[in-house]
């Protein structure tokens, strides 16, 4: 099943074809895609696509290719990193197209590709984004802007933006770690104003997330264990400054265990959430810089985003 109609008569010969554009971020997992590139686009064209293949080079040209080619294509697979799908996410969704796409995980950490059971294996995603099984997956408004899966402030988050391309390759999950741990040393808490149909609280905040995902940075469980790709709402979690190492100690062991049994975490769902603060927040979207703002609007765009998934867990 094809989003738009199978292109017809293609240059007068008759033929029926089917186009997808394949993006990919060539220094995403350390050239990971090398290895596979040949094999993914052998399994493609042997389901009658023709490929239209792009490598990324340089930030945003994900974005710029989905854009440029979201109304003239029945398909768009992206390979890289979650920031890669971020931008590709973010293309379509600007064209207000509904084409739908494919991923293939091959970045450090892919926290889409774990919450969703996605394979790990590239040519074996690749063969799974060809059984053109559709999944409508809840996506994120934030201020305007699209995320794939989360909106988040202060500690850890900005690990991802902060670790070049280089130690994420080297280090891979570590880097992230090695950021997270330094930026303990340095943390800033955030006096906000937090207002939902499930909550409302002013209080001082070290850290924010507000999710679509079952993995944050490579962690399970931290938005807990009940979550749903698809609901329609968000994970919210919002973690108090500590006054002290114990209280800090109460917080991170609430995390690991993913349970909400401390004052010192907010932990709920919702389908909208405002949040003001006197000074500028900056945030990331999806591991990527999403800007310094003082007031932030989050909405959940319900089934938003079509998505070929035949994941390797029932859903």
């Amino acid at each position: 099943m094809l989003y738009h109609e199978k292109v017809n008569d293609r240059k007068g010969t008759g033929l029926v074809g089917k186009r997808m554009l394949f993006v990919f971020n060539p220094r995403a997992g350390k050239g990971k895609i090398k290895a596979h590139l040949l094999d993914i686009i052998d399994i493609f064209n042997k389901h009658d696509y023709e490929v239209i293949i792009r490598a990324t080079q340089r930030p945003r040209d994900a974005y710029e290719q989905a854009k440029e080619y979201a109304s003239s294509v029945d398909l768009i697979v992206c390979s890289g990193g979650d920031g890669t799908l971020d931008e590709v996410v973010t293309g379509i969704m600007e064209e207000k197209s509904s084409v739908p796409i494919g991923y293939i995980p091959a970045g450090s950490t892919n926290d889409f590709a774990t919450s969703l059971f996605m394979p790990k294996n590239m040519t074996e995603a690749a063969a799974m984004i060809m059984e053109e099984e559709l999944y409508h997956c809840d996506i994120g408004r934030f201020n305007g802007q699209t995320f794939a899966y989360i909106a988040a402030f202060g500690l850890f988050t900005d690990v991802s933006y902060e670790t070049d391309q280089d130690l994420k390759n080297v280090l891979g999950h570590a880097a992230y770690i090695l950021e997270g741990v330094k930026s303990l040393f340095n943390i800033k808490s955030y006096h906000m104003k937090v207002s939902s149909e499930e909550i409302e609280v002013e209080d001082d905040f070290m850290m924010g997330m507000i999710s679509n995902s079952r993995s944050i940075g490579g962690f399970k469980n931290l938005t807990g264990k009940n979550v749903d790709m698809n609901d329609g709402y968000f994970e919210v979690t919002l973690i108090k400054m500590p006054k002290n190492p114990l209280e800090l100690q109460e917080i991170m062991t609430a995390l690991v265990v993913g349970r909400d049994n401390t004052d010192l975490v907010h932990s709920f769902k919702s389908r909208k959430i405002t949040i003001e603060t006197d000074e500028k927040v900056p945030w990331t979207l999806d591991g990527e810089f999403g800007g310094s703002h003082t007031a932030v609007e989050i909405e959940n765009m319900h089934k938003a985003l079509n998505l070929y998934l035949k994941s390797m867990k029932n859903k």
